[in-house]
């Protein structure tokens, strides 16, 4: 694997590569002793061996201690067998860089700089230089991101065909994924909002993420989940803290039993599970009165005097027409038209007109004089609604179980474009009337405060001591940081999620808030280390979502199209099973059923992705599901298990015809 970059997100997905999947890593880097900014000038370029170097430099930058919050592995200790990563220093990555990283032989490259611009450049060099690579590329424009997706792999494709080694470039993944740091960032921000943890894998709409829980007495129901991924030793006592270490007293004792079927976990008794959860939002929903999303509320267009005094308008003309129609024997409509023109004075003067007909124009008159500055004052409250409606809004007085959103800036917006979808009620600060998110803030209707969040009154504006979660994403650790210890002040049992780049200092602020507050939930993140799982899960390849770490093993997410895979196709969901390697968790089932086939043999197309419905779980289909060609599967497996799958699809393809069983493929 090959990774290039010029910020901490780089040496996050080197070790990401290195601890959670044993991967060989050449890390490319402006600087290896400055790791957030680059420091050599363009003409420099050093290969550094991993002696004395990694020694020194490496604790900082390629393998970080791990926050007691955050650390990739929860307290999992890396692999026994790893590979050292070789750090090669180059200002930008060109021809000569790309050769020197050995991106030739290369299984995939990531591009993770922090310029939009050199990342494209990056990818295509590399496209060029080896055709059959995986690319892994982080972009923040997202339309721009699939085009690129688009050309990159046609690019691929063409040259596989000019090559003529189409046999062996189908075994070969040469796709490229355009991935954006906020973006995968986001559902684990959301999931700090909403369950107070980050460790959360988003898999076709869903939300899930595995925690640990304690033995059940006997006789003890425990409490519901997808599935049981592991069962830890005897030995592993009180569930994981805050940190996620998880203590074993004895040294010798047997490993967690990964993925094991119901029998075996009804008969374990007197050891902790991992569990995997759907996470998902409980409170009270946001309250959407608006118009067409982007209109005024109607309660608003005309305050509640002014509506009542058009009511009296509207009252008295109708007991003038009334009173002339009962004394004057007119017809009711001819009686209402005559008052509404003795209303607005166009009416000629009732001189030789009885003295009833007399009086009723004179109130007519008076009623009309009482009317103009009723409709002035309505032109001047209807032009003020449709202005404040493209304004920021102000959070209402009612307002509670909020989450308040501290910045809106790339990480921002993405977070509170997924609490909004979510339901859950957002107010948000921000301090830059030209941020990025108050656009977005403006159109979703989004309570928002302007303000420097350190000066007095901002945090209670956005009423913090009422709000049930404080997120705390500014690009400033010190801000951050004020804003969290203000709020605890104020509200001592605030949920409190805080940015905070250095680790050194997000560790001492944890432990410092977690010994001062016991009672609440502190969480410290980094977007590097929310963000590089996805980008080595890319690297490894589209159908790897994620990792969970179990003590010293991994268990893969994994998503897998059923068409043309002979392992799944046509198989319920409890044959794909395989205690101890291989479970299938949940099955988009959006597709429609494929019609019958016409003369050429076509197959149905399958909806758009944007089309798509979030993918229901095995329990609300059962295990007797037979697998469609046209569904995708989302997969839990070992490495080993996830081998088998691919072994015995290959071995199914290559017997056909020979009697061959396609389960006899091993890896």
């Amino acid at each position: 694997m090959v990774v290039c970059g010029d910020d901490a997100l780089a040496h996050r997905l080197a070790a990401e590569l290195r601890d959670v999947y044993g991967e060989r890593v050449t890390l490319v880097v402006p600087s290896a002793r400055e790791p957030h900014r680059p420091r050599i000038p363009p003409p420099a370029r050093a290969l550094v061996r991993a002696g004395a170097l990694l020694g020194r430099v490496s604790a900082a930058m390629v393998r970080p201690s791990p926050l007691p919050s955050e650390a990739p592995g929860d307290g999992a200790e890396p692999p026994e067998e790893t590979e050292t990563v070789r750090i090669l220093e180059a200002a930008q990555p060109d021809d000569a860089a790309l050769t020197e990283a050995g991106i030739a032989g290369a299984g995939a490259l990531a591009l993770v700089y922090d310029d939009d611009e050199l990342n494209i450049h990056a990818a295509l060099r590399a496209r060029r230089l080896n055709p059959r690579l995986r690319l892994v590329i982080r972009l923040y424009n997202r339309k721009l991101g699939q085009h690129l997706e688009e050309l990159l792999d046609q690019a691929a494709a063409v040259a596989a065909l000019g090559s003529g080694d189409g046999g062996d470039a189908e075994g070969a993944d040469a796709s490229t994924t355009v991935l954006s740091d906020a973006d995968t960032v986001a559902p684990a921000l959301a999931g700090a909002a909403v369950a107070g943890t980050s460790k959360v894998i988003e898999a076709d709409g869903l939300l899930l993420r595995a925690v640990e829980r304690t033995p059940v007495p006997p006789g003890r129901p425990g409490e519901p989940g997808v599935c049981t991924l592991a069962l830890l030793p005897a030995s592993v006592g009180e569930p994981a803290d805050a940190s996620g270490a998880a203590t074993v007293s004895a040294a010798g004792d047997e490993g967690p039993v990964l993925l094991p079927d119901e029998t075996a976990t009804a008969a374990a008794t007197g050891c902790g599970t991992v569990v995997l959860e759907t996470v998902s939002y409980t409170g009270r929903p946001v309250r959407r009165r608006w118009l067409r999303g982007r209109g005024a509320p109607l309660a608003s267009l005309f305050s509640r005097r002014l509506r009542w005094s058009l009511a009296g308008v509207v009252g008295a003309v109708l007991a003038l027409a009334v009173a002339s129609s009962l004394t004057l024997g007119e017809d009711p409509t001819h009686a209402v038209y005559l008052s509404l023109l003795d209303l607005f004075a166009i009416n000629d003067p009732a001189l030789d007109e009885p003295a009833p007909r007399k009086v009723l124009q004179l109130l007519s008159g008076l009623t009309g004089l009482l009317l103009l500055p009723v409709l002035v004052a309505a032109a001047f409250e209807g032009l003020g609604t449709f202005r404040s409606a493209s304004a920021l809004r102000r959070p209402p007085r009612g307002l509670s179980g909020h989450v308040v959103l501290l910045g809106l800036g790339k990480v921002g917006t993405r977070v509170l474009a997924r609490l909004h979808e979510m339901g859950i009620p957002v107010v948000c600060i921000e301090g830059d009337p030209e941020a990025r998110g108050i656009a977005l803030a403006r159109r979703l209707r989004v309570p928002t405060v302007l303000g420097d969040v350190t000066q007095e009154g901002v945090l209670e504006a956005a009423m913090i001591e009422r709000a049930a979660t404080l997120l705390a994403l500014t690009s400033e650790d010190t801000t951050n940081l004020e804003a969290s210890l203000y709020a605890r002040s104020v509200h001592p049992r605030l949920r409190v999620t805080l940015r905070l780049f250095d680790d050194r200092f997000a560790t001492a602020v944890y432990r410092t808030l977690r010994a001062a507050h016991p009672g609440a939930l502190t969480r410290s993140r980094s977007v590097t280390y929310l963000a590089a799982p996805a980008f080595a899960g890319a690297m490894m390849g589209r159908e790897i979502l994620g990792a969970i770490p179990v003590e010293r093993r991994v268990l893969l997410i994994a998503r897998f199209a059923v068409r043309g895979h002979a392992a799944l196709e046509g198989r319920t969901v409890a044959e794909v099973l395989r205690p101890g390697r291989l479970r299938v968790l949940a099955v988009d089932t959006s597709a429609p059923d494929d019609p019958e086939p016409d003369a050429a043999g076509a197959a149905a197309t399958p909806p758009p992705a944007e089309e798509r419905t979030p993918a229901r779980l095995v329990h609300e289909l059962g295990d007797d599901y037979v697998l469609r060609p046209q569904d995708r599967v989302l997969l839990v497996a070992t490495r080993q298990g996830l081998g088998d799958l691919h072994a015995r699809n290959r071995g199914t393809a290559a017997g056909a015809g020979t009697g061959r069983d396609d389960r006899a493929g091993q890896v």
